[in-house]
């Protein structure tokens, strides 16, 4: 009778010495690891949906408000009239005949020098819980103009249309322009006009002025001109080096400016600091692979552009998804601090406990991204720490029956913690420091883990 008892609870013990085998712990601790993984790509789905949630209500605000301004211009738009020989025949003689049709082309021409200056008032435009940084930027313009040059395309003086000759500017923000966009061109005062000119080749829309008599407006050696226009717009400012010499001075109260484009300001006169900056750009026509004229189609030159870009450096969402991405780090971490714990004291942790302690560390990213919304994410993200180290460490009080292990589980939390917020906050030094930081945290683990008797 007590041989067949044995007999029957031999195959226990042989499971369940198993199942509390170090290797099995550490393979069920590693599946669960990898379970919670799913709410944690839940986590980061929700956070891409309220960042494109934002970027829904930016680009309303901005289209209201007004967009990007680019801006190309201001171009000498000449006329000029050019004969093509047609052949047709005859009906009746049916004899070839040679007919000379005039066709009207146009010619563009750049400025000479081009001085521009540029006031940029930034402001954040508030909607429930985004925002976006909008700009009021007035422009002052300058510069003149040489007499226009046909010679290269041998076209005759009595051929070029001089009374018919325009003013031409492109741009992409027309609806935001705040007022009348008036010229003094050689002493003559003129209006741009929207409109419509299918020789242009790009999507940007036109202003343009009346007709200019350039034999009675051009002098001898230049031509001056000045404009002024005011903007709403949003997001960025940029212009096409266009003139012989062209020299832009901005300034403004953003204090983040992130300078685009193929041509960058002069080092030596660019000033940051927190109240705004100030920078400024001189482009010489060698700087630049276009010329200072093309005949019958003006290209899009918005290649060429250079400017400033007024989004915010790293957004509220930008900082949610990259503490996010350390998620599986901070519960594998968190997870190995529990276990080693649990194999040099020899107290049992259930898998439900650590199951518990999981959900906990990932609803720190749910509490980060709910409470950054309503306040700063460096505010939030203390909050939300603070909460969760306190709940584990209470957790794991009743877990571990012991002080000195919770305390242990609150420093080891609050260093991860922070660790992560700094990698997040670095952009230059954050491979650095996140590689120096994870080599600390193996050293550490290999350590303490040196006495464990992983054949039990």
């Amino acid at each position: 009778m007590e041989t067949q008892e044995n007999q029957n609870s031999a195959p226990t013990s042989f499971f369940q010495s198993i199942f509390q085998s170090t290797t099995a712990k550490m393979l069920m601790v590693g599946f669960l690891t990898l379970i919670l993984l799913i709410p944690l790509e839940f986590v980061k789905n929700l956070i891409q949906e309220r960042s494109n949630r934002q970027e829904e209500v930016i680009s309303e605000i901005n289209d209201k408000w007004g967009e990007s301004v680019y801006f190309y211009g201001p171009i000498l738009k000449v006329p000029y009239t050019v004969f093509e020989e047609t052949l047709s025949i005859n009906q009746k003689t049916n004899e070839t005949v040679k007919q000379q049709k005039a066709i009207t082309k146009y010619s563009y021409f750049f400025p000479e020098d081009l001085k521009a200056k540029s006031n940029v008032i930034t402001k954040l435009l508030n909607r429930n819980n985004y925002e976006s940084v909008v700009y009021s930027s007035k422009m002052n313009f300058e510069g003149n103009y040489i007499q226009p040059d046909f010679s290269s395309k041998n076209i005759s003086t009595e051929n070029i249309q001089w009374n018919k000759a325009t003013i031409l500017i492109k741009n992409t923000n027309l609806k935001s322009i705040k007022d009348e966009v008036k010229i003094n061109f050689g002493g003559n005062k003129m209006t741009f006009e929207p409109v419509y000119s299918a020789n242009i080749t790009d999507s940007t829309q036109a202003l343009e002025t009346g007709f200019i008599d350039l034999k009675s407006t051009l002098k001898t050696d230049k031509t001056s001109f000045s404009f002024d226009i005011t903007y709403n717009g949003s997001k960025q400012i940029k212009m096409v080096p266009i003139g012989k010499t062209t020299q832009l001075s901005m300034q403004s109260n953003w204090a983040s400016p992130s300078f685009i484009g193929n041509f960058l300001p002069d080092d030596k006169t660019k000033k940051i600091d927190n109240n705004g900056f100030v920078a400024n750009w001189k482009i010489l026509h060698i700087n630049r692979p276009f010329s200072q004229q093309f005949f019958e189609i003006l290209p899009d030159l918005g290649t060429y552009a250079f400017g400033v870009d007024f989004v915010i450096p790293v957004n509220q969402y930008q900082q949610n998804e990259r503490a996010a991405k350390y998620g599986f780090l901070v519960i594998g971490l968190t997870f190995l601090i529990f276990f080693l714990i649990q194999s040099i004291s020899k107290i049992k942790i259930h898998i439900f406990q650590y199951t518990m302690i999981g959900l906990a560390l990932i609803l720190f990213y749910t509490l980060l991204i709910s409470i950054t919304e309503h306040s700063s994410f460096t505010k939030a993200y203390l909050i939300a720490a603070t909460a969760i180290i306190t709940l584990i460490s209470l957790y794991s009080v009743s877990i571990l029956k012991d002080n000195k292990f919770p305390m242990f589980i609150a420093a080891s939390l609050s260093g991860l913690y922070t660790f992560i917020y700094v990698i997040i906050q670095l952009e230059n030094y954050a491979l650095l420091v996140g590689s120096i930081g994870l080599f600390a945290i193996l050293a550490a683990v290999m350590y303490f883990s040196r006495k464990i008797d992983w054949n039990k």
